[in-house]
């Protein structure tokens, strides 16, 4: 199951509609003015695009209006996993601690509804490489990490959800100062940046056709990785087989074992088609990343082909070392199909499920979803 987190700033967007320019510090002020919150509907216009794909994602959220009164209104089951003090008047501090609730859960997504003022509460407790989406409910939308529409941000999770790839793009997180723009002066700042999911898009090594093209591609994605490994030269590099790998290979200037398995260290080849003993022993107490590829049309990335690839190696590297090359093209290929992998060990595979981060270009991702049937079920 997929597993979203959902946090709701009930006041964001309060200030609009009777012209306090924000809702920062202003929630009764705008009350009193006779401001509606929107928060709300905006969330369920977002999660109704959910609707049909109800049985494939799991709700992790909080008490009240800060999500748990939008899951009950659709008919949507969560899990409450943090509770305000108040629920009518919640605080940046509700949102920075629900964060940290949500992220113990193990979700793949945090799914957020407000401003500018609650996308840098959330990127201030959000963990680094956590990918996030906002549903826009506030004043002032500067920061990226919003939608176009709440129901265009529905939709974009709705394709993650369906397994579809999905670009992965680090987004920045603004805003401005209410104070100085109530006064007519627009003083913007950035606070960080956060992991979003974005449309898949070429955009890079294109045709004019917008078809990709496979050796520029390729030639992308092997940049990508070596400047990785210059940016890590102690470690170790496992290169697996498949025609994306020998790519990388080939612009380093080493030899290619096409259908096996060689090892690289400061960009000079260590060791060629090595089988899995071999292959353990060399990188068992050594730092070490493995690079690799799926079959294209099939969409495994272990098990075939690969077995050299043991339990013992992969366990060893380490799943957050895994750096899976693929271009686009051969992930559209899958139609929505998600990732496997056959390890032999069935703990493992499940341990493997879930959404993985595909290297489709230079400084380009992808996160994709890997799934067998038995764990779907």
């Amino acid at each position: 199951m997929f597993k979203i987190g959902l946090i709701v700033n009930p006041l964001a967007g309060l200030g609009g509609t009777v012209a306090l320019k924000g809702s920062d510090g202003m929630a009764e002020q705008a009350r009193a003015l006779g401001a509606e919150p929107r928060a709300l509907q905006r969330t369920q216009l977002a999660l109704a695009e959910l609707m049909e794909l109800s049985d494939r994602f799991s709700l992790y959220t909080v008490a009240g209006d800060m999500g748990e009164t939008v899951c009950q209104a659709l008919n949507l089951p969560a899990k409450v996993c943090y509770q305000p003090a108040s629920n009518m008047s919640t605080t940046a501090d509700d949102t920075r601690m629900a964060v940290a609730a949500l992220v113990e859960q193990g979700i793949d997504l945090l799914l957020f509804a407000g401003g500018d003022g609650t996308a840098r509460d959330v990127c201030a407790a959000a963990p680094e490489g956590l990918c996030v989406l906002g549903i826009p409910a506030g004043v002032k939308i500067h920061s990226g990490v919003y939608g176009v529409t709440p129901a265009g941000t529905g939709r974009l999770l709705a394709m993650l959800v369906r397994g579809e790839p999905v670009s992965l793009m680090a987004a920045d997180v603004m805003d401005i100062d209410e104070a100085a723009f109530r006064e007519g002066r627009v003083h913007a700042k950035r606070y960080g940046e956060m992991l979003i999911p974005a449309d898949l898009s070429y955009v890079q090594a294109v045709k004019m056709s917008g078809v990709e093209s496979d050796e520029l591609v390729l030639a992308d994605i092997a940049d990508d990785i070596i400047e990785r490994m210059e940016e890590d030269p102690d470690s170790y590099y496992i290169m697996g087989s498949g025609g994306t790998v020998a790519a990388v290979m080939e612009q380093l200037g080493l030899e290619n074992t096409l259908l096996g398995v060689d090892l690289v260290h400061q960009q000079r080849l260590v060791a060629s088609d090595l089988d899995a003993n071999s292959l353990y022993q060399h990188i068992a107490d050594k730092p070490s990343k493995l690079v690799i590829t799926l079959i294209g049309g099939q969409g495994h990335i272990f098990g075939r082909g690969n077995q050299q690839l043991s339990p013992a190696v992969i366990k060893a590297v380490g799943q957050h070392n895994i750096w899976l090359l693929a271009t686009k093209t051969k992930l559209n290929s899958l139609q929505g199909r998600p990732l496997r992998v056959d390890t032999n060990d069935p703990e493992l595979d499940r341990q493997l499920s879930g959404l993985m981060r595909v290297i489709t270009g230079y400084q380009d991702e992808v996160l994709v979803r890997v799934a067998n049937p038995e764990n779907e079920a």
